[in-house]
């Protein structure tokens, strides 16, 4: 992504800012290859909930908070099920949902969901965006 910013020095949404070489890479998915350094190091896993961005922790009700019951992955349940078409609400629901329910063999499903939706590049982009919308707590 580039760096343009508007008069007042503040980013410009994504769509502005993204260059064709990065609409290549997030439409493959191969902008996640480099999560899997965080798999070897054991700061993440192959499955769990996605991170989502620090500023995002205090908006977090107790609920939502139980995502980090689990270490996050670079796919999860929210990921084969929507991915960035679904609502915040609904991505925190299926994140508890997964901590819940997690099993060796729910993750090997989820690993081969994986490779469908990127195969199909499916759900990539959230509803007239190319990305999510930023988290602003529940409404």
């Amino acid at each position: 992504m580039r760096s343009l910013r508007d008069n007042n020095g503040l980013l410009l949404p994504d769509e502005a800012r993204l260059t064709r070489f990065g609409s290549l890479l997030r439409s493959t998915s191969l902008d996640e290859l480099p999560e899997l350094w965080n798999v070897l190091r054991g700061e993440m896993s192959l499955v769990g909930p996605r991170p989502l961005m620090m500023e995002y922790l205090p908006l977090y009700t107790v609920f939502q908070s139980r995502r980090h019951e689990v270490r996050p992955g670079i796919t999860g349940w929210a990921q084969v099920n929507g991915r960035n078409r679904i609502e915040w609400h609904t991505r925190f629901v299926m994140d508890v949902w997964y901590v819940d329910n997690h099993s060796f063999r729910l993750d090997l499903k989820i690993l081969a969901m994986t490779v469908g939706q990127v195969l199909k590049r499916q759900d990539v982009s959230a509803k007239h965006t190319i990305t999510m919308p930023p988290f602003q707590g529940e409404q």
